[in-house]
């Protein structure tokens, strides 16, 4: 059998475009379909044997096994630099060829291909690339991801689609995302009755799960530009709520798993001797503790260091002051990647679960 491709745009950064295409992969490959995967147009990339490749097609290569081939799975890059460059020179149509040159490979050996956008809709138009330009190009039917909410929403995703009607671009249907469990109900209800209005199919609603949103002690690293000086080799360990060291008390750490704290070099013997009392009074086994974000350059007393090893904490030193570390850290957007292999399974269980699959075949379901 074979389908109409789908290309996944989103109203704007972090909605949930890689999490719903992970999805819509597995669940289609679990059926029997043969399922092709591409980033037309990539920003963040790394290099994989001297080439540019996007960071999700990497994702989707370790999901669906398959040989990253970046003319097929990541066409194009538009890197930092790229809009001047495109400004200066702006003949792009060898990049679109590079797009069709992609989808004619896949073509011939899927059943469908699922294509991944970039960015808000608007993204890589100094290049004629914007999601919508890309999707005509590809002849694929569009969903769009949206943020869960009614009035914020329908403002958001009329605009967003105002750009697909220049297009004439097909519209498959909407799913909203990260929408407030409590909520869901309602949100299901009115904007499912504006959708309708519209014409536009709903394809599904997804309750937010804080579990996706949760870093990693790599990725926090990364944002307060620290070094991990302890137990690098566990940079894996998620966190799941942030207390200051001049904050920690019993109701800091009721109920605490996987926490992290961040706190000046001088004031960490204190907030570890905090925790070592609570610890005590409520019989916790091991550490609430997932790692400790270090402010400031102060050498650890051998009290801090004797618990960090006992525990096995991962430690990362920043220059930044504590207030500064637990802003950057507040704000930092997290996406699903390799090194989250539980994100991956939620986030594949979720779409399984609140989205109509069967009506996303029978809608791109070619005639033959």
């Amino acid at each position: 059998m074979k389908y109409k491709s789908i290309y996944v745009a989103a109203t704007s950064q972090h909605v949930g475009k890689t999490t719903t295409t992970l999805g819509l992969v597995s669940a289609f490959q679990k059926q029997g379909i043969k399922v092709g995967y591409s980033k037309p147009v990539g920003q963040n990339h790394i290099d994989v044997n001297g080439a540019k490749v996007d960071k999700d097609s990497v994702l989707f290569a370790d999901l669906l096994n398959f040989k990253i081939i970046p003319k097929i799975h990541s066409p194009v890059i538009l890197g930092q630099g790229a809009t001047k460059d495109l400004i200066e020179n702006p003949e792009t149509s060898h990049l679109a060829k590079l797009i069709t040159n992609a989808d004619k490979k896949l073509q011939k050996t899927k059943d469908i291909v699922i294509y991944e956008g970039t960015g808000h809709v608007g993204v890589g138009s100094v290049a004629n690339l914007s999601n919508a330009d890309v999707a005509k190009l590809l002849g694929a039917e569009v969903i769009m991801i949206v943020e869960g909410g009614i009035g914020s929403t329908i403002d958001m995703l009329n605009m967003c689609l105002s750009l697909f009607r220049e297009k004439n671009v097909p519209l498959l249907g909407v799913i909203v995302n990260k929408v407030i469990p409590e909520k869901k109900e309602m949100v299901e209800k009115y904007l499912g009755t504006w959708l309708d209005s519209q014409g536009i199919k709903l394809l599904g609603v997804i309750p937010y799960d804080k579990t996706l949103g949760f870093p990693l002690v790599w990725s926090i690293s990364k944002a307060i530009n620290g070094d991990i000086e302890y137990f690098e080799e566990r940079g894996y360990k998620k966190v799941e709520k942030i207390v200051a060291g001049s904050l920690v008390d019993l109701k800091s750490l009721e109920d605490a798993n996987d926490l992290l704290l961040v706190v000046s070099a001088r004031a960490l013997d204190k907030a570890i001797s905090k925790i070592i009392s609570i610890s005590k009074l409520k019989d916790m086994a091991e550490s609430p503790l997932s790692s400790i974000v270090v402010t400031g350059r102060d050498k650890l007393t051998a009290q801090s260091i004797k618990y960090i090893e006992e525990n096995m904490i991962p430690v990362v030193r920043t220059d930044l002051d504590t207030y500064g570390a637990v802003i950057r850290i507040s704000k930092l957007e997290v996406k699903i990647n390799r090194r989250t292999p539980w994100k991956i399974s939620r986030a594949i269980e979720m779409i399984r679960e609140n989205v109509e699959l069967n009506s996303i075949l029978s809608l791109t379901k070619c005639d033959l």
